[in-house]
């Protein structure tokens, strides 16, 4: 599945990035890889692959997203699962999981997710650089999908 038609002008996004020390080796290298094709990002940490609790730096891209500093925020972590379950705890966060293109763009169309999590561990740099690319550059959908994402958002 490709981007949408309308696909976002990925180099006008501000993303924040962070990891937890298993998914910190990815996360440097998608903060070059971003910087590379032109985009303002903020490294929100760690600065480098010491042990650390995942919540505290989840929380740092959650609030930079919903505080307006960064337009969308992408998190690693050995699985995802965890930095996803931390940022969805912040009200305003739609972050998914995500192991495929396919799905993230699936998450930016249907689910207007603001957050994407990646696995440092499991899934291969070259595979999350295709999945961070897809859900920056595809655009929600609205229509049907908007009521559904309200009730999301009615949640927090």
């Amino acid at each position: 599945m490709q981007a949408s038609a309308d696909s976002t002008d990925i180099k006008k996004l501000r993303v924040a990035i962070a990891s937890d020390h298993a998914g910190f080796e990815q996360k440097t290298r998608l903060v070059a890889f971003l910087r590379e094709q032109g985009l303002d990002v903020i490294d929100c940490g760690p600065e480098d692959d010491n042990r650390v609790d995942y919540p505290d730096f989840a929380t740092k891209v959650a609030y930079a997203v919903v505080g307006g500093l960064a337009d969308r925020g992408i998190l690693v972590c050995g699985t995802g699962i965890g930095m996803a379950i931390a940022a969805n705890k912040i009200a305003g966060i739609r972050a998914a999981n995500v192991i495929t293109p396919q799905m993230a763009a699936l998450a930016r169309q249907h689910n207007d997710a603001n957050v994407v999590s990646v696995s440092g561990r499991f899934i291969d740099p070259d595979v999350n650089e295709q999945i961070v690319t897809t859900f920056l550059s595809t655009d929600f959908e609205g229509g049907r999908h908007s009521l559904r994402v309200e009730k999301i958002d009615a949640l927090d």
